[in-house]
């Protein structure tokens, strides 16, 4: 499994990751450090502090993610929240360019993740799909566009939609500090003998386990 403290928070607005480890906390209560057990090549960890505020760090191939919030404890089983999810991961920015093409942009300050979205545009022709290249760039043949989606491919689970009520071709979408955050919605694990067992707020199924650390 891999340590906590490797575990890194993607870099957003640069190329640097960020390291951040878990403080020590006594282990006779609940606050403390817990570890995702028998989930391949994943490696997941929490930290419940005591004056209740929580972070959940995930690492899964080439991504490492974290979340936080505020946790509680209600008939037996620990119950944690984030703050609100904001509306969409992406500023959107529209407008008329000349040519025969339809342009996608994205605005972020780490290049190493430029090439990793898809995108779905619904246009009066159809459905059309492609991928950004390496300079965070799609372009397509121009049709009247009536909505786009787009996915971050090392976030699977959640995307954004733009409904779009213009003749406009060039679409520039800025990254949001907060795109590859992990929200966390009334995630429930029950308290155990030797940790935390159910949901996890990435993966499907509602019971893993997690072991408190000594």
């Amino acid at each position: 499994m891999v340590s906590i403290y490797k575990i890194a928070l993607l870099a957003i607005h640069g190329t640097t990751l960020a390291i951040k480890g878990f403080s020590q906390i006594p282990t006779d209560s609940l606050a403390g450090e817990y570890y995702l057990q028998g989930v391949m090549e994943t490696a997941t960890a929490i930290l419940l502090k005591p004056d209740s505020t929580f972070e959940y760090f995930y690492s899964y191939g080439a991504v490492d993610r974290q979340g936080q919030g505020l946790w509680k404890v209600i008939d037996n089983q620990l119950i944690l929240n984030s703050r609100r999810k904001p509306k969409t991961d992406y500023a959107m920015r529209t407008k008329v360019v000349p040519g025969d093409f339809i342009t996608i942009k994205i605005i972020c300050g780490n290049p190493q993740i430029l090439s990793l979205f898809d995108v779905t545009l619904y246009t009066d022709e159809g459905e059309k799909y492609g991928s950004t290249n390496s300079e965070g760039m799609l372009k397509m043949k121009r049709s009247k566009v009536n909505s786009i989606d787009l996915f971050f491919t090392l976030c699977p689970e959640r995307y954004s939609s733009f409904p779009i009520n213009s003749a406009d071709n060039y679409f520039e979408f800025k990254v949001e500090p907060w795109f590859a955050e992990i929200f966390l919605d009334n995630v429930k694990l029950t308290i155990t003998d030797t940790g935390l067992t159910g949901e996890h707020p990435l993966l499907k199924g509602s019971d893993f386990s997690f072991i408190k650390a000594n």
